[in-house]
């Protein structure tokens, strides 16, 4: 299998997170694959249209993404062992991972706009607008960090998301606020799956 990979994504790093935890990364070709909105990647459109990272392609050819799609099939390759088959847990396992991957996208879509357009285009007000959601995901979480126990796929993509947010905007002090969260975060940042995956630019 071949993983097409930007290491500042923190998609990549939730799909690296599962493979890690799953035993699955040393089947995982990493291909580091430049993707930038305003540049787009012809050549890899021919693999991925939407021209995102990632996209892991199979060993038939089959090209699988986005983040979530590749993090399942690995889960289904080992067993069934981050996803949870049904219930409560299978539900809170999910809307973890939504909630977490909303973060993300209002938090990359502030940071294109205030790093990749041009600072005479820029929108204060619609940077601030992706900013309040990602603030608010954060009191969410705060107030249900009593459900971040074990390792899901909900679990491991809040972890990804506080990751990026460190990586990305430290001078934000997210931590501050959230105390719960950010004891939880302390702890799961020391698995080793974590700490051989962290962004680097």
């Amino acid at each position: 299998m071949k993983l097409h990979y930007s290491p500042a994504s923190p998609y990549v790093r939730k799909v690296n997170v599962c493979a890690e935890e799953l035993g699955l990364a040393p089947r995982i070709e990493i291909v580091p694959t430049k993707v930038v909105p305003s540049e787009p990647n012809r050549e890899y459109g021919k693999v991925a249209p939407l021209m995102k990272v990632p996209s892991l392609e199979l060993d038939d050819g089959t090209v699988l993404f986005d983040s979530i799609v590749i993090c399942e099939y690995l889960d289904s390759l080992a067993g069934g062992k981050l996803f949870p088959a049904a219930g409560d847990a299978r539900w809170k396992a999910l809307r973890l991972h939504a909630l977490a991957d909303g973060i993300l996208d209002a938090s990359i879509l502030a940071r294109y706009e205030n790093f990749l357009r041009p600072a005479e285009l820029r929108w204060q007000a619609w940077t601030q607008g992706q900013l309040a959601k990602v603030d608010q995901g954060l009191d969410f979480l705060e107030g249900c960090a009593g459900e971040l126990k074990g390792l899901d796929i909900g679990s491991i993509s809040v972890g990804c998301a506080l990751g990026y947010l460190d990586f990305r905007y430290g001078d934000r002090d997210w931590r501050g606020k959230h105390p719960k969260l950010a004891a939880w975060f302390e702890a799961i940042s020391k698995r080793e799956s974590f700490r051989r995956t962290v962004p680097k630019a």
